[in-house]
């Protein structure tokens, strides 16, 4: 079945909610208001669907001019592996392909690692990058 991308930062909070909490993201989803005016406020948000469910999302954070953030990307756990992620990635940096700094932050993983190296990011543990994070 083919996936459909949208542009658009509205989602059915049911269907926003069943893809976070797929992900286990349940800090997201414990205040669906707050999640649903994070993706309103986001930059950009990237959202794949196959008929009328919401099966990926990806959000943007930052100016986008000199800085993007990718802050979400999410594919439903029985969707993965089809390359919604990948696709997900790709309009999302080619949208953004005159921006500098293009920046994420993510648990580590060795699928997780492949996934982000080969789509051009580099760990900031392995050459002249540092990064720092505040977690509260």
């Amino acid at each position: 079945m083919a996936v459909i991308f949208k542009e658009h930062k509205q989602i059915p909070r049911e269907q926003l909610k069943a893809l976070y909490e797929d992900a286990e993201w349940y800090a997201y989803t414990k205040d669906m208001d707050q999640l649903e005016q994070a993706l309103s406020c986001s930059l950009y948000v990237l959202s794949a669907w196959e008929k009328d469910k919401l099966v990926g999302l990806i959000r943007v954070v930052g100016d986008g001019l000199t800085i993007v953030y990718i802050q979400d990307i999410l594919v439903l756990a029985s969707q993965q592996n089809n390359g919604i992620a990948s696709d997900l990635m790709h309009q999302t940096l080619y949208k953004f392909s005159g921006v500098r700094q293009k920046v994420l932050l993510t648990e580590e993983a060795p699928n997780v690692r492949h996934f982000y190296e080969k789509n051009g990011f580099r760990s900031c543990d392995v050459g002249t990058l540092v990064a720092f994070a505040k977690m509260d």
